[in-house]
């Protein structure tokens, strides 16, 4: 990780999870990562599946130029990386890991910038709907950012992050599972319980 705000809400997520999976939303206190609030964002599921903004702070705003509460993440995506970019929030979310990516942001007129994404899981508590932790930095700040809003993100390279060693590691992202499998006449949802399916 290259920058300071990656790498502290990676520092402060390890501390606060422990020694389990991901910490809860509720073991997050803003006060204890002010310094890097500018740069953090939260994802959560409202109502739907698609993961949207719960918040996202003042300079991950400031990229895009509009505040970004209630949107959907994937939308940002250029066309081209937003099938990995949704596998890999799909591995956050699912399978409780962390990544982190390099990201090109493009602007309408063509203009590029180098920007670094962090994304951890938050564990499920309850009835929350808050699933992940992030942070999304410009490494330089060019001249127009923030008077040219980004328009599109394209996904570069992408490292599983392990938690025991703080250490990236180079893994190529699955596509997520089917929804549904059958298996000697029971339906199974995404690895929980088995429902054997209604007659007729």
């Amino acid at each position: 990780m290259k920058q300071s705000s990656t790498r502290d809400l990676f520092a402060y997520w390890t501390r606060q999870k422990g020694s389990r999976p991901a910490p809860a939303r509720g073991d997050i206190d803003p006060a204890a990562i002010r310094h890097a609030l500018g740069d953090i964002f939260i994802l959560a599921a409202d109502f739907t599946e698609e993961q949207r903004f719960r918040l996202a702070g003042t300079r991950v705003c400031a990229l895009f130029d509009r505040e970004l509460k209630g949107e959907a993440f994937a939308p940002l995506w250029a066309e081209a990386s937003r099938t990995d970019f949704k596998m890999m929030l799909t591995e956050v979310i699912s399978e409780q890991t962390g990544f982190v990516a390099g990201v090109t942001g493009r602007n309408a007129g063509g203009e590029t910038t180098e920007l670094e994404l962090l994304l951890l899981p938050l564990a499920r508590q309850g009835l929350a709907r808050v699933r992940a932790i992030g942070a999304m930095v410009a490494l330089e700040r060019p001249f127009w950012l923030g008077a040219k809003p980004l328009t599109a993100l394209t996904l570069g390279t992408v490292r599983h992050l392990n938690a025991e060693t703080g250490q990236p590691e180079v893994r190529k992202l699955a596509p997520p599972p089917a929804k549904f499998s059958v298996r000697r006449g029971f339906m199974v949802y995404q690895g929980g319980r088995a429902d054997r399916p209604k007659a007729g």
